[in-house]
């Protein structure tokens, strides 16, 4: 069964008519959906989910703590490795959905860090991955090095600058326009 992961920032607590079209297209086909546990667009989809009684979903959250699971669906818990903390700590389960998915969903205000993440390990994956701009409420495929690129202008010079420090951007960009 094909696998999605959905996520999103933490500061967006609402799913767009868009939004919901392209998650009942999932529904539809009976994708498995991967997401996680946090406030925000977590427990936004997870609610949408619950109120379509869907059943084809697996929480992922960190070993015992799991903060939000609506409808009690199956669960997957992450150890996080020893002494990480923060970003590190909560990034660990995120690469785990990235692993386990064919194709990821990701709802960004063009801020959240976490988020910026699991795109730009999907595309590391070379898996296919389509990021809804909050503040512009339009969908982006991120397939490409421009694609990235594309994204990243939607930020502040601040923002780019902590993610390409944090995130190590440019060997994710170098290696992948060489190909």
């Amino acid at each position: 069964m094909t696998k999605v992961f959905i996520a999103g920032s933490r500061h967006v607590s609402r799913l767009t008519t868009d939004v919901k079209r392209r998650i009942d297209t999932m529904i539809d086909k009976g994708f498995t959906i991967l997401v996680g546990d946090a406030n925000g667009v977590d427990k936004a989809v997870q609610r949408y989910l619950a109120n379509k009684r869907y059943s084809h979903v697996v929480v992922y959250c960190m070993a015992e703590n799991c903060r939000n699971n609506v409808a009690n669906w199956p669960t997957r818990e992450v150890a996080a490795p020893p002494g990480a903390r923060g970003f590190a700590y909560y990034a660990t389960k995120d690469q785990v959905m990235v692993d386990e998915a064919a194709y990821g969903l990701m709802l960004w205000d063009g801020k959240s860090k976490g988020t910026f993440n699991s795109v730009i390990n999907m595309f590391r994956q070379d898996k296919p991955v389509v990021v809804y701009l909050t503040p512009t409420e339009a969908f982006q495929n991120v397939k490409s090095t421009e694609d990235v690129i594309g994204l990243l202008g939607q930020c502040t010079r601040e923002t780019v600058d902590r993610f390409e420090r944090d995130l190590k951007l440019d060997h994710v960009l170098r290696r992948q326009s060489a190909t």
